[in-house]
């Protein structure tokens, strides 16, 4: 706007239209017809304070205000929305705009206009305020955008690694750090080397909205992955994700990985690295030069202000760094197992068919029911099918017959008589294995319980005096017969009754005219 009371100013001063006009930036022209008006309207200096230069504009050149045809303004806080999302454009949204107002019967702002008014909203509502941190606060993480490269020694193709980049955002001391992939094994992988870097830990963690990080993104209620979550505990710090593209809440970050493109990224472009720990060696060496450079508009490095200023407010770190953890789900089986990565692993049978949540680390799988832990065993690698199965977790019964062994029986028989000691320990060395006389020992015990354990004891003495090794089929004869009760002035070769034929008589050899 013309500065219509600086010209009046400088014209009561005496001083010329020339100078005016360069003193107030504007035409000779335009001087010319501001004093020309105020004489004809008799407006000298001084005026009042509270004058201003569009109340003089007003007065001396009213034409100017003549209302003009009103037109629509469109609605910028739409298009700042619509503007955020793919493929949109300026033109489009102004195409619409226009579109609008036809068929409401007004008259819409021309083009220039409209991105004119744009503009001027993008500039009030980019506003921006400084957050004074405090050391010792937060860790900003995130993955850079350019990824370094790998070349495969055998195939030769490139492979491309992605940069872990972690920033302690009050004295700016990066970490980074390359993977292969960005799965939840590399990310939690990353933050326990980066704390190991950093030789402590911090009160909050601003993440990205990434999967492996947060499972459901909410700006009151975010839902942290559970893996994270248990990694965040274990090195007492609190995670807080940033909101959604919104890239100013971890702006510390987002700074440090345009820079970290130029200091690491972009200066081994021209280099080549036929492994991982190469590339990361490379990579760890410039970041040393980064961290130790001298910052431009303060003093000291990241490095000095890091060590001076920050470190001593760190939160010390846990005894042993966070292990790797998995969780995943499982349904207890009707032999009280579960089935993880094709390893069968054993419940208190109480769980039958019941869902469980499985924490699997590189030594130990953890069992959780109602995220109450009701087990726990060593992880089990190699040949898939393997068992691994405690005793405790058995019904009652499951544990009497694991217990079942030769000696257990051979105890038993002894509480019942010397006869059936004999008699159990002649069964079981008369197999290979003595597992396969398991089943008969138990058959012979159990007559006790039909006969009486004397009745037993005599019936396996009279099958020894027949042969020194009876079997369970001859003693239960002899019981069912009853000839352990016969006296024992029986003639000692008598071979005990053979069991009825159910087949009738049968012809011998000599029947057909074979030879005696």
């Amino acid at each position: 706007m013309t500065k219509y009371r600086e010209i009046l100013r400088l014209a009561s001063l005496g001083i010329n239209q020339t100078g005016i006009a360069n003193s107030c930036g504007c035409a000779r022209k335009t001087v010319r017809n501001v004093l020309n008006r105020a004489k004809e309207l008799d407006i000298t200096w001084p005026l009042k304070a509270d004058t201003t230069d569009a109340d003089l504009e007003k007065i001396l050149f009213p034409d100017k205000y003549i209302p003009s045809v009103e037109r629509r303004y469109p609605d910028y806080d739409y298009i700042d929305k619509e503007m955020m999302r793919n493929g949109v454009t300026l033109k489009l949204l102004w195409n619409e705009y226009c579109e609008e107002c036809r068929q409401i019967n007004q008259l819409p702002l021309m083009y220039s206009q409209f991105c004119f008014h744009y503009q001027k909203y993008r500039e009030k509502n980019r506003a921006t305020m400084h957050i004074p941190r405090k050391p010792g606060e937060q860790i900003e993480v995130d993955w850079a955008g350019k990824t370094a490269k790998v070349v495969d020694p055998f195939t030769g193709d490139v492979i491309p690694c992605y940069l872990f980049v972690g920033v302690l955002n009050y004295s700016m001391y990066a970490y980074v750090e390359a993977f292969f992939s960005m799965d939840m094994e590399s990310w939690i992988s990353a933050h326990v080397h980066m704390y190991q870097y950093f030789g402590g830990s911090t009160r909050m963690l601003i993440p990205d909205n990434l999967r492996t990080g947060v499972d459901h993104s909410d700006w009151y209620n975010p839902k942290i992955n559970k893996t994270y979550h248990e990694m965040a505990e274990h090195y007492n710090t609190a995670v807080i994700p940033a909101r959604v593209r919104t890239p100013k809440d971890k702006a510390s970050v987002e700074g440090t990985v345009g820079v970290i493109s130029t200091w690491i990224t972009a200066a081994i472009r021209n280099e080549k690295f036929f492994s991982l720990a190469e590339l990361n060696k490379e990579i760890h060496h410039r970041l040393e030069d980064f961290n130790h450079a001298p910052f431009q508009k303060r003093e000291g490095s990241r490095y000095s202000v890091f060590l001076e200023d920050e470190k001593p407010f760190l939160t010390p770190l846990p005894s042993a760094p966070y292990e790797l953890s998995q969780w995943k789900q499982a349904t207890v089986q009707f032999n009280y197992h579960i089935s993880v990565d094709k390893m069968q692993y054993s419940v208190p049978y109480e769980y039958i068919r019941q869902k469980v949540d499985v924490r699997l680390t590189r030594s130990v799988v953890e069992v959780f029911y109602h995220n109450q832990r009701i087990c726990s065993h060593k992880r089990l690698y190699g040949r898939p099918g393997q068992y691994s199965t405690m005793e405790i977790h058995m019904p009652p019964d499951h544990q009497k017959y694991l217990k079942w062994n030769g000696e257990r029986f051979i105890s038993w028989a002894e509480k019942i008589g010397t006869s059936t000691c004999i008699t159990v320990r002649s069964i079981l060395s008369s197999y290979k294995v003595e597992q396969q006389g398991y089943k008969a020992c138990m058959g012979l015990l159990k007559l006790a319980d039909k006969y009486s354990v004397e009745r037993l004891e005599a019936a396996c003495k009279k099958a020894l005096s027949y042969t020194p090794h009876p079997s369970y089929k001859s003693v239960k004869n002899i019981l069912a017969t009853g000839h352990d009760k016969l006296a024992d002035s029986e003639p000692a070769n008598e071979m005990p009754p053979e069991e009825p034929n159910p087949y009738g008589y049968t012809r011998g050899a000599e029947y057909y005219g074979g030879k005696e």
